[in-house]
């Protein structure tokens, strides 16, 4: 049946790319929009927004629709920096209301297997902004999986010579975890539980 339709095949195709969604699903999603024209072209019109406004911050990476981000331009702490993986895990950092300081997002994590090295992150950048001074603390909320805790550990090497205090999220939050899905009281705890690397 869809070979009849490229151009519903090439929706399908296109919706099988993201996380979590299979032939089946997309179909199903491909229909629905098919059934309402208003929301094929409302999410249209929002995916074609996001490519035109969206940009990473040219101080912490995070995903902002101005530059500088509106962390990093509104008076926050900037002693102290929170670094995560994504911009996901800043937003539920910044849902728990228990963080007051700036953030560098590294856009990802260590893996090897999946080719991702050090040099692929932001940890040139991190290590630019302590050298220029004024930042004491560094928090290290990379994800308790086994990429972020490698990328926890290489952080804490390059990091301890540069004379800032590193610390870690406690781990409250449980392994294997990504911060993204955990509750915001369960990060309240976590950041108050940091302790040193």
């Amino acid at each position: 049946m869809l070979q009849h339709a490229p151009a519903l095949t090439k929706l399908v195709g296109e919706l099988k790319k993201l996380p979590g969604i299979g032939e089946r699903t997309a179909l199903r999603l491909a229909f629905h929009l098919l059934k309402s024209p208003q929301n094929l072209v409302a999410l249209a019109e929002a995916l074609t927004s996001v490519k035109e406004r969206i940009c990473a911050c040219s101080v912490c990476f995070a995903i902002t629709e101005q530059d500088p981000c509106p962390v990093c331009s509104g008076g926050r702490d900037t002693r102290v920096v929170c670094v995560v993986e994504t911009s996901q895990d800043l937003l539920a950092l910044e849902r728990s209301n228990a963080f007051h300081g700036s953030y560098h997002v590294l856009q990802g994590a260590i893996s090897p297997l999946h080719g991702v090295n050090p040099d692929d992150l932001r940890i040139k950048e991190l290590i630019q902004r302590i050298a220029k001074g004024g930042i004491e603390e560094v928090v290290v909320a990379t994800n308790f999986t086994v990429e972020g805790e490698t990328t926890a550990l290489y952080l804490a090497r390059q990091l301890k010579p540069l004379g800032v205090k590193v610390t870690r999220l406690a781990h409250g939050i449980p392994l294997g975890s990504d911060i993204e899905f955990v509750d915001p009281a369960t990060v309240q705890w976590a950041l108050k539980g940091r302790s040193e690397f």
